[in-house]
């Protein structure tokens, strides 16, 4: 192996100061592989070595890569591991090389510009020391908890010792980063350099250290009046204080996650049996609890849809496509969705411009993109300069001004189908030859809107989720004229704006909203029978959904979800016809949390209970009580899981991986449950058909299986056998 590949390497620099450097060729940014592992345990060897000899006096870890440190452990090796006692071992060995580091006789200090995440923080805790580049780029965390896993590798050992318990348990149970500035206020961060100075004061600070003239570490700093001191010191620095914040961490944690993800409790465990005892002893907590966590059914989904997420980012997304770079962006809306499209273009650095037809329009989306930029301030991840300077790239105005420099044009006004054609033609004609437009239609065929378009293989949907800033699913709609070139641009912007690509055929309801449509229209045939609507959204979060079905109509809006009903209605015919009910509640003038009344009263957005008179204007009687939580899931899920098959047969998608993306990344679909087909092959493909074959029986046609349902459950096979491959493929 040529020296200039080993990663990572050692070396000694001038005036005795080392450094061990990470820079992987093969990748963007650094990962914690098994053979990494290997050549940092020999590279730590190199530095016992020299410091025997007298050589080296300092150490600093480093990445050779400019916009990350390391990315954190390799996830494809930690799925593999299928035995508790494989997987304990594994973490003891990563510990053991860790270990040795945090044991060299020399001061250690790890270098982190950028992203240091997992694997990475926990190489940086080993370390004496800790320097940190000043910007937004840099952020330190631990995020196992997402992946089902606690960080094995010295995190919940070393982070409270360093921190305190409380800053601790906030980055482990959370699995957030954290910005430099954040990192050195709890003290995970020693010293916070400018970027520009940043090699050469990280240098100045070893030599300091070498020759014993570095300043005393410093402690946490205290913003806080005296009071509150000592119940930061009585929290942080005594036993009944540390049981209070284990206690209320559990409570915390139950509240938030309902007990069904093992490792933010186990997490806690850890950390409470080792308090009190040495390193190696707690160390030793943390690679047997990664062991039994690893096997977990939980953590076996959680990475199963890891691993999903991040193919469907990788791409190609169409065969033979190749993606241009969009430089420049343009909305036509300047709606809530065209702000906030608008917004996420600038914080990944697009400069975008906003059209509307009114002035007012654009104002507030203007406005709606500047309370998302100060809200991302309030949360601390945006300094108030950086929004202002990304907040500045976004522009609007009545005309088409700028339009025609915009390599990608996304419309999103009103949902009808006359008015977007419309705005579509008049927009196209305004666009560079060789830009894409796009559609965030929802519901409409991208196929129709494409009619009248003169170039319509340069256009595509583009379905953002709402709210924007936090969905995190794009579905890229292929019309039947679209160029592969038009979807990898599409899907390639998407990736850029920090979201996940599907991409689905036209169709009504493309694949989420076709899917939910079938769960949202049961619940609504469930009200007919009587059903109490609080007991049905109980048991549907009770399975592990963000919100029962009238609580999502309402928030989605009751008219907008009756169009959408009405739409697959016609499409899809007696099985997807709207449920009477919620056929009389669109008409009663209700529109959900925006109007103030839908299912549940709301006040000032705020949900302030069930509206008990929303029975009587869908021409209902009082609900029974006795609702059984298991029928509710059982029919919601399996009209989701029918529908899901039949999307599959008409090949909306590729593959049962990108309907579990979908879901999971749509709508909220339970993660630890892996998403709605690996459910299903969980439970058993012959299970869900003798399910499915039931509930027709009781219910009709709307149950009737469809006949992929039929010959996957006759022979046993599993969806994601019979449709494999990395989602949003083409």
């Amino acid at each position: 192996m040529a020296a200039s590949a080993v990663n990572p390497r050692f070396r000694i620099e001038a005036e005795g100061i080392g450094q061990i450097v990470f820079d992987d060729p093969s990748r963007s940014q650094n990962v914690l592989t098994a053979e990494v592992m290997r050549r940092l345990d020999a590279a730590v060897a190199e530095a016992e070595n020299a410091v025997a000899r007298g050589v080296l006096r300092a150490l600093l870890v480093k990445s050779g890569k400019p916009r990350s440190f390391i990315a954190g452990a390799d996830i494809e090796a930690i799925a593999a591991v299928t035995d508790a006692r494989a997987g304990a071992q594994a973490a003891r060995t990563g510990q053991a090389v860790f270990s040795r580091l945090a044991a060299l006789p020399v001061p250690t200090v790890a270098m982190v510009r950028g992203v240091c995440l997992g694997g990475g923080t926990e190489l940086a805790l080993a370390c004496d020391w800790r320097v940190a580049a000043d910007g937004d780029d840099t952020r330190l965390g631990l995020p196992e908890v997402q992946l089902g896993i606690l960080p094995a590798w010295g995190g919940t050992t070393r982070l409270p010792r360093l921190v305190g318990l409380r800053a601790a348990l906030g980055l482990v149970l959370s699995g957030k980063p954290a910005s430099a500035s954040k990192a050195a206020r709890i003290g995970l961060v020693d010293q916070v350099f400018p970027l520009e100075q940043f090699e050469y004061r990280s240098w100045a600070f070893a030599r300091e250290l070498a020759d014993g003239t570095a300043p005393r570490r410093r402690t946490r700093r205290r913003r806080t009046p005296r009071r509150r001191s000592l119940l930061a010191w009585f929290l942080d620095g005594t036993p009944p204080g540390r049981a209070m914040v284990l206690r209320t961490a559990r409570k915390q944690v139950l509240k938030r996650t309902g007990g069904r993800y093992p490792a933010p409790l186990i997490v806690l465990d850890v950390v409470r049996r080792s308090r009190g005892r040495s390193v190696a002893a707690g160390l030793e907590l943390e690679a047997r609890a990664a062991g039994e966590l690893l096997v977990s059914s939980a953590c076996r989904n959680l990475l199963f849809l890891f691993g999903l997420r991040e193919r469907a980012r990788k791409g190609p997304w169409a065969k033979g496509g190749d993606a241009t770079c969009v430089k420049r962006l343009a909305v036509i809306g300047a709606g809530v969705m065209g702000g906030g499209i608008a917004q996420l273009a600038a914080y990944r650095d697009i400069p975008t411009r906003m059209k509307d037809i009114r002035h007012e329009a654009v104002l507030g989306g203007l406005a709606h993109a500047r309370s998302l930029f100060d809200g991302a301030v309030k949360r601390r991840k945006l300094r108030r300069r950086e929004a202002e300077r990304k907040m500045a790239l976004v522009s609007g105005g009545l005309d088409y001004a700028g339009v025609g420099q915009a390599g990608l044009v996304v419309e999103a006004v009103v949902e009808r189908a006359d008015v977007k054609q419309a705005v579509l033609v008049e927009t196209e004609a305004e666009m560079a030859a060789d830009a894409v437009l796009a559609t965030n239609t929802s519901s409409l065929s991208v196929d129709r809107l494409a009619g009248a378009l003169s170039r319509p293989e340069q256009f595509a949907g583009m379905h953002f989720f709402n709210p924007v800033h936090r969905m995190p699913l794009v579905e890229v709609v292929r019309g039947k004229s679209t160029h592969p070139d038009t979807v990898e641009t599409v899907a390639a912007l998407a990736v850029r704006l920090g979201k996940v690509p599907v991409v689905t055929r036209d169709g009504p309801g493309f694949l989420v909203n076709r899917i939910l449509g079938a769960c949202l229209n049961e619940a609504g045939h469930m009200l007919a029978e009587g059903m109490d609507a609080q007991a049905v959204d109980r048991a549907w979060t009770g399975f592990g959904m963000p919100m029962g079905p009238y609580r999502l109509i309402d928030e989605v809006g009751i008219d907008v979800a009756a169009h959408a009903g009405a739409t697959l209605g016609q499409a899809f015919g007696e099985r997807m016809a709207p449920a009477s009910a919620l056929v009389s509640l669109a008409k009663s003038g209700r529109l959900g949390r925006k109007g103030g009344r839908g299912f549940y009263l709301y006040k000032n957005g705020k949900q302030q209970g069930l509206d008990p008179d929303v029975y009587g204007e869908m021409g209902l009687g009082a609900p029974r009580s006795g609702v059984r939580a298991n029928d509710v899931v059982e029919r919601l899920g399996l009209a989701m899981v029918n529908e899901a098959g039949r999307v599959l047969e008409d090949g909306v998608v590729a593959s049962a991986a990108d309907v579990d993306l979908g879901m999971v990344m749509g709508t909220g679909f339970p993660p630890f449950r892996g998403g709605l087909l690996k459910y299903a092959d969980d439970r058993g493909t012959r299970d869900v058909l003798a399910s499915l074959k039931a509930l027709h029986e009781r219910f009709g046609a709307r149950f009737e299986p469809c006949d992929l349902v039929a010959e996957l459950g006759e022979s046993g096979t599993a969806f994601h056998r019979a449709f494999p491959g990395a989602a949003a493929k083409a």
